[in-house]
């Protein structure tokens, strides 16, 4: 049998994006974790802060954990801060999980947007990973997309107009919908190498779209205590 050095090398490349893959979706199953712990203890320590300065805080937290993860992604202390940081992002989600908590049906809403939350993952995840289709050229729409959706986010801070937040959450679950797409792709066409990168990646993925969802689910289904 001729040994073949390309045939080789395409096996050895694709046992790599395969190996990153795995220890992705493993990182990111571990990662909810220290989320859900955070938001049991936000909720029973009824966390809340105001909007200016919870996203002065939240922005100052997650930027630092952002650039140490970066610094730190070769090495197991990557894991140590990216799972601190979840823990950190579970206890600001506690926030809107209080809010959905004051429906009747809130246990219900906060189930309906986990289960399509893991519903769009899953299928979006199943197509860019089957069907091996390069999603890279979403990259600027999708980037152009979040800083827009940034921008009106805080402009909503000041104007706390509720049309314009549904219109956020709305825009939010097709954004983050597609950077699903995107991220995902990348890690199965090899542009993404680091799987705790890559995990930070699909985490705040689905962490907005979970957000978003239960935003519109609130606004559309939820039954006020009498």
């Amino acid at each position: 049998m001729q040994y073949n050095p390309a045939a080789y090398g395409s096996t050895a490349l694709s046992a790599e994006r395969n190996r990153v893959m795995r220890n992705t979706y493993f990182l990111l199953a571990l990662s909810m974790l220290p989320t859900a712990a955070g938001a049991i203890l936000g909720i029973s320590l009824k966390f809340a802060m105001s909007p200016m300065m919870g996203f002065i805080v939240f922005m100052a937290v997650s930027f630092g954990a952002f650039y140490a993860i970066e610094k730190t992604k070769e090495s197991g202390a990557g894991v140590a801060i990216l799972l601190a940081w979840t823990g950190f992002m579970g206890l600001w989600l506690s926030q809107i999980l209080q809010v959905a908590l004051k429906f009747s049906n809130g246990a219900e809403l906060i189930g309906v947007a986990a289960v399509g939350t893991a519903a769009i993952f899953f299928t979006l995840a199943t197509i860019a990973t089957v069907s091996k289709k390069d999603f890279s050229f979403m990259g600027k729409f999708l980037m152009i997309g979040l800083v827009v959706i940034l921008l009106a986010a805080v402009a909503n801070i000041f104007f706390a107009i509720p049309a314009l937040s549904l219109t956020i959450s709305a825009v939010a679950v097709l954004l983050f919908s597609g950077f699903i797409l995107y991220d995902v792709s990348r890690i199965v066409n090899g542009g993404e190498t680091n799987y705790i990168s890559a995990t930070l990646s699909l985490y705040l993925n689905i962490y907005n779209l979970f957000t978003s969802l239960l935003n519109l689910l609130m606004a559309f289904s939820g039954n006020s205590r009498d």
